[in-house]
This record gives C-alpha cells, sequence and structure tokens, in this order.
C-alpha cells in the first residue's frame, strides 16, 4: 500500500466524444499517392502528402507564380555552393522563363562561376593545397577577377555587371560561357549583384587585389540591390539560397534602406534554402522582414524555411515552377485548413 497521501486521479467520470465528430490536423485527403509509371511532372507534385514543408513549398510557389504573372519583381541570393554543385543551367533557365529579376552572389558564387565560364571546372582540394600553400592561387582567377573589380571602379559599374560584360565580351578565350549565370544574366540584362567581405575569397589573396577597387565595385552593387529590394513592393519575392551569413546581413541592410526612403515593402514573400537552417537567414530574411507592422491592418507578407540540400532542392523548385505547379484554387483551400 502506497504511504503517499495523494492518490492517483480516478478516471472512470471522464467525458468522451466520437472520433469522427473531432476535428484533426492530418486526414487520408491529404496523403501521398503513389506515382503511375511515366507521370508527368505536375502529377508526381500532386501526389505529394499535403503537410508541413510540402504546404510550405506550396504557397511559395503560388507566391512566385503569382509574381511572375503580375511582373513582381523576383530576386534570387545565391552562395557559393549553389554553383558549385551544378546548379547554373537551371538558374540560366528559370532567367529566360521570366522567374528570375536579379541576382545576388557572395564573393564564393562569383569565383565558382567565373571559374566555370573559363575552363569549365572549379572548386579545389582545399586540404591539398593549404599544406603547400598553393590553395586559391590559381593564377587566371586572382589576376581576371581583379582585373574585373579595377574595370568596374573606373567605369562606375558593379562588380556583378563588369564580369558579365567581362565574359560575354570575349576579351578572352572563354570556352564555357554557356554554362555561366553572371554571362547568361548580362545577355538577358537581368541585374547580378556581388557583395564581398575582404579577405574572404581567393582573389583577395593575390597580389593583383586592390582594397578600393574592390570595395568600390561591391558597395555600387549594395546600392543596386537596394534599388532592386524596392522594386519589391508591393508583391516581390526574395529567396536565399546557401548563403548563411552574408547575404542575408545584406538583405536585412537594403530593407532597412528601402523602407527609410518611405517604401513599405510589403507585402512581400522571402524563404530561405538551405540543409541547415542557421540563425541569420532565418532572422533576416525569413522572419524580420515579413514582420507585422503597427498598426496591423496592412496585408501580410509571408516568410519560409524549407531545409533539403541544394542539388536536391533548387531541381525539384525549377521543376515546379517550369510545369505550372502548383495550381492555386489547391493551395488556397490547403491554406484555409487549421494546422
Amino acid at each position: 500500500m502506497s504511504v503517499y497521501s495523494t492518490r492517483p486521479v480516478t478516471l472512470t467520470n471522464l467525458e468522451t466524444y466520437p472520433l469522427s465528430s473531432r476535428e484533426s490536423k492530418v486526414s487520408v485527403r491529404d496523403f501521398a499517392k503513389p506515382p503511375a509509371n511515366n507521370s508527368s511532372l505536375s502529377k508526381f507534385f500532386d501526389s505529394l502528402p499535403n503537410f508541413l514543408a510540402v504546404t510550405d513549398l506550396r504557397h511559395l510557389l503560388v507566391a512566385i507564380q503569382q509574381a511572375r504573372k503580375q511582373r513582381r519583381t523576383i530576386l534570387w541570393g545565391i552562395g557559393g555552393h549553389v554553383i558549385k554543385v551544378g546548379l547554373g543551367p537551371l538558374l540560366i533557365d528559370l532567367m529566360r522563363r521570366g522567374f528570375i529579376s536579379g541576382i545576388a552572389m557572395n564573393g564564393a558564387a562569383l569565383v565558382h562561376d567565373f571559374e566555370i565560364a573559363l575552363v569549365g571546372n572549379t572548386s579545389e582540394d582545399v586540404l591539398s593545397g593549404l599544406g603547400p600553400g598553393t590553395f586559391g592561387m590559381a593564377a587566371e582567377t586572382g589576376e581576371y577577377l581583379n582585373q574585373i573589380a579595377k574595370i568596374a571602379m573606373r567605369a562606375r559599374l558593379g562588380y556583378g555587371e563588369a564580369a558579365g560584360q567581362f565574359l560575354d565580351n570575349a576579351v578572352i578565350d572563354v570556352r564555357y560561357a554557356h554554362s555561366s549565370v553572371l554571362a547568361a544574366a548580362y545577355q538577358l540584362r537581368i541585374p547580378v549583384t556581388v557583395h564581398l567581405a575582404i579577405g574572404t575569397d581567393i582573389p583577395h589573396m593575390h597580389r593583383t587585389a586592390d582594397g578600393a577597387a574592390l570595395g568600390s565595385a561591391s558597395h555600387l552593387d549594395f546600392r543596386l540591390f537596394c534599388s532592386l529590394v524596392q522594386q519589391m513592393h508591393p508583391g516581390g519575392i526574395y529567396l536565399n539560397w546557401g548563403s548563411a551569413v552574408l547575404l542575408p546581413e545584406v538583405f536585412l541592410k537594403a530593407v532597412s534602406v528601402v523602407r527609410n526612403l518611405g517604401i513599405p515593402l510589403r507585402p512581400i514573400t522571402t524563404a530561405n534554402f538551405d540543409f541547415i537552417q542557421h540563425y541569420r537567414p532565418l532572422q533576416n530574411v525569413v522572419k524580420r522582414p515579413t514582420a507585422p507592422l503597427r498598426p496591423h491592418g496592412a496585408q501580410e507578407s509571408r516568410g519560409y524555411a524549407v531545409t533539403g540540400h541544394h542539388e536536391l532542392l533548387l531541381p525539384l523548385v525549377a521543376a515546379a515552377l517550369a510545369s505550372g505547379w502548383p495550381r492555386a484554387a489547391r493551395t488556397s483551400a490547403a491554406r484555409s485548413k487549421k494546422r
């Protein structure tokens, strides 16, 4: 017999209700469907379960489709990993389809895209080169990218435009320009901005590096990026792919500049895609720029965090956008459900 003075509660008089009468979060209506043999991409996407990340992705893709249809600004921020895992051709196709109005790159994305354009490969083995001190010492990468920064400063261009112009004008032999995001964007007159942190990228180690030129080219690109962010009002999109620190910080500052100039910048839709959700993208891309203003009543902005590897997620997103998925009606109905 228990020595405690408190006794276990008696459950006999609890009231229950029929399971079928309960409003539930999960329904067989939203379950995944086995794909048919040789099914179309749209049917494959329709077969996905309508929960959690898939629901968020549906809502986000509807916003992107609507932004394109209404000619709203759709900005993409990309880190170096996006380029070096071979996703440049998908970005080029999305530019041609009207799903990209502008691209913000960090310095790593610039380096990888430029090396791909020049020789068709990129991404050296850091460990094997670090010991003998050869890491980052490829002559052409340092020479040409530093030369481009100096050209940009003299011509009063941003780093991204100057790099695209350099590749497109074929001053040197650029055998793989067709695989370059920089070159394609320049040809399509889609702005590319490059945002540097001095000392983080291999061209900064070379004797030809000029801090004034790098700073001038990158600062002009920041001002250009602020103009692009300004054009997101209303109904624009910002997607951050694979930059955990630099581009989220740049985006947040651009949002502040735009609102300081009197542009409410809402409603907007933002999203962070990465295989790990880091603090700065979550705060500076997903949450802070889309936070409701006081007093309430302004149309709502939305931010999404989608977790996964770029080499899987970006092809899925590109395929969905190209196929016109999802239909807005289904997503609107899904949004009305209580989760």
